[in-house]
């Protein structure tokens, strides 16, 4: 089907082409052009999947997250059948989380320094290869549940270092305009991946037992990933702006800015403090998942409120699907401009619908509140990824995305302790919609207190 010059479609190769961030005088009329064909209302908004970069990142991303899930559940039941203690269990979560948020900041310093599309090669490759190893440890059944922390650390440390970058080229890839119906795909896609992975993976460990599901589940995962390390070696050069216009370092920066040391993250971390829309819209994420997030509670709950059986993977999974239905009727997300608003909205919405589940009695309720909840958390996680792709310059995006998974993945484990020391000590009523309403009465106050996230609008290009 043919398409008129200037459209979405037909800027596919257009933007295949650029490199080095460099826009030409059709990318600027690309990004201001508005659409002949609208976006449904409703519908989940596609056009992004026109551009061929950006299509098979997507592709990429989606599967290997994936084949990702089912490692994330082999890698418990294999400590677990190793050690037969929950501690060593335990101890997974705290070699996720120490190397993620480390070397997610660094990580994101390194991608504000070089190209980009090399930083994720050789990190996707370390992701590879560390799943691998486990494949090659389960296979030969070594049995050592140090071995497995640290494989498990090194990974944690390999998807610090993609994230960032991986977050940081999607405005390179794609107009403006397009940017909140890409990261609403990329969202959208991670979710509906976070609901079939384990179900899969749940399938595999049902009919094997650990000795074959174990290295079965590795396998998928390490097949899986070859198709993320396809899409990033198809990238375009992605190397920073600053060098890519004469190769000279951008003005006004120091030398030092040319390496990824503690100066350059310090400046990043100076950048993100005095600049109160960021700082805010962080601030707002945190009082969501610390004080709302009630996942730790669902154990409990699905045994006393519901007489446990099927109720805990209903309860585990509602978040989730609730946001894979946001993501698929999104189609109005790209359409909003007043996203500093929306984003207050959105995270209202969140502490209600959280308050109103831990209220409720019926299952069917929990789970339908919970949905509500998920899908909030989506156009939150949307707009506030918006903001921070368009907003930041592209020099500093890398070192805000590295901020920005310490936060996503501190916020919820800190709301996972915050709801357990609540509930042992008030209960998980108090706990959980305790939470909720905190929610309902902070995220206003803060938006009131400081105004400038209510104005925040979205811009009609980045801010270079």
């Amino acid at each position: 089907m043919s398409s008129e010059p200037g459209s979405v479609q037909d800027s596919g190769q257009l933007l295949e082409d650029r490199q080095n961030g460099q826009q030409s005088l059709e990318d600027r009329k690309l990004e201001d052009n508005k659409q002949e064909k609208k976006p449904s209302r409703w519908a989940i908004d596609v056009r992004p999947l026109r551009v061929p970069a950006y299509r098979r990142l997507w592709i990429g991303n989606g599967v290997s997250m994936y084949g990702m899930q089912f490692t994330a559940v082999a890698v418990p039941v294999e400590m677990y059948t190793l050690t037969h203690d929950s501690f060593w269990v335990g101890l997974l979560g705290l070699a996720t989380l120490v190397p993620l948020v480390i070397f997610g900041i660094w990580g994101g310093a390194v991608a504000d320094v070089m190209d980009r599309r090399k930083l994720l090669m050789v990190s996707t490759t370390l992701l590879w290869l560390t799943t691998l190893g486990l494949l090659a440890q389960a296979v030969f059944r070594v049995g050592s549940p140090v071995l497995l922390l640290g494989l498990v650390a090194v990974q944690s440390a390999a998807f610090g270092i993609s994230s960032p970058a991986r977050q940081a080229i999607i405005t390179r890839l794609v107009p403006t305009p397009l940017v909140p119906a890409a990261l609403t795909l990329g969202f959208t896609t991670a979710q509906a991946a976070g609901v079939a992975g384990p179900l899969t993976a749940g399938l595999i460990f049902s009919a094997w037992a650990p000795e074959t599901g174990l290295p079965l589940a590795y396998g998928v995962d390490a097949l899986l990933f070859t198709v993320s390390l396809w899409a990033t070696y198809r990238l375009p050069s992605l190397a920073p702006l600053a060098e890519s216009e004469g190769g000279e370092a951008e003005a006004g920066a120091p030398p030092a800015a040319r390496r990824a040391g503690l100066r350059i993250i310090a400046d990043g971390f100076h950048y993100l403090a005095t600049t109160p829309v960021l700082l805010l819209s962080f601030g707002i994420d945190l009082i969501a998942m610390v004080l709302a997030m009630p996942r730790s509670l669902f154990p409990e709950v699905a045994q006393e409120r519901f007489g446990g059986g099927a109720a805990i993977g209903l309860l585990y999974s509602a978040i989730a699907i609730g946001s894979v239905l946001g993501g698929l009727t999104s189609g109005w997300i790209g359409r909003i401009e007043r996203q500093g608003l929306a984003l207050v909205v959105a995270v209202v919405g969140w502490g209600v619908s959280i308050a109103l589940a831990g209220l409720a009695h019926q299952l069917w309720l929990v789970v339908g509140l919970l949905a509500l909840a998920g899908a909030a958390d989506l156009v939150s996680s949307v707009f506030r990824q918006s903001m921070l792709q368009v907003y930041v310059p592209d020099r500093m995006r890398g070192r805000l995305q590295g901020v920005n998974i310490t936060v996503v993945a501190g916020g919820p484990r800190l709301g996972d302790l915050r709801a357990g020391l609540m509930a042992s000590s008030l209960g998980v009523g108090v706990s959980w919609v305790g939470g909720g309403l905190a929610v309902v009465v902070l995220a206003p106050l803060l938006a009131l207190a400081f105004p400038t996230l209510m104005r925040y609008r979205a811009p009609a290009a980045p801010v270079e």
